[in-house]
């Protein structure tokens, strides 16, 4: 049986190892197990906060495991439809998922570098926007759902910065990563080798860096952390 103190340790390396042969997997076009590997992320990383959060678990770390039920759902949903009805499951679970990271990360709004240098908007921003610019042509009827979808990730992203420098990096990331998927599926020119390693690469990375963020300020005891 595994001693308590390291179950955390244990269960981030699974993670990771998974993480790794997924990544494998994609590189390798071994579609077989691409969805068995990337269903299991998730529930490795939840389980990973479970066990690392400190007793009783406060807000943001609840929210956290929310959000990561609906990233799963995201991921593995998906597969029971087709077309763009898919394409439709995945954005609205991650929707979903991004709402609640919102709800988690606005009460440390305030102590973001962003939320007192306006200024420092304006990359992420840009980003949003060109991406929609992009996008907006090849989106069809799902130009809509794409745009709401943008802002919110854009959101997510500015607040991350207020938690802790890694949630800031991951924030970042998932915004990388679902740009890069975006661009994958409505900007016909957009060609990148080995997308979907970069997609998951990035994808795994940020959730990763979000919930090491939030645990981390979830430690600091000289830090006031919402209830």
């Amino acid at each position: 049986m595994i001693p308590r103190e390291t179950l955390p340790r244990v269960l981030f390396s699974l993670f990771a190892l998974v993480t790794a042969a997924h990544l494998a997997v994609q590189a390798l076009g071994a579609e077989t197990w691409s969805r068995p590997t990337q269903a299991l992320l998730m529930p490795l990383l939840a389980a990973f906060v479970w066990t690392a959060a400190p007793r009783p678990h406060g807000r943001p770390v609840r929210l956290v495991l929310v959000a990561l039920f609906f990233s799963w759902l995201g991921d593995t949903a998906p597969a029971l439809a087709s077309g763009d009805a898919a394409f439709l499951v995945m954005v609205g679970f991650f929707l979903i998922a991004q709402v609640v990271y919102v709800a988690a990360f606005a009460p440390w709004w305030a102590r973001s570098p962003l939320g007192t240098n306006r200024t420092l908007l304006v990359p992420y921003g840009v980003v949003v926007a060109g991406l929609v610019v992009l996008c907006a042509p090849g989106a069809g009827a799902l130009l809509v759902p794409v745009l709401v979808y943008g802002l919110l990730l854009g959101t997510t992203a500015v607040l991350s910065v207020g938690v802790h420098r890694w949630t800031a990096i991951g924030g970042a990331l998932f915004l990388l990563s679902d740009g890069l998927i975006a661009l994958r599926a409505f900007s016909p020119g957009f060609d990148l080798p080995l997308s979907g390693v970069w997609v998951m690469l990035t994808y795994a990375a940020a959730q990763a860096l979000i919930v090491l963020g939030v645990l981390a300020r979830d430690r600091e005891p000289a830090e006031e952390v919402p209830a």
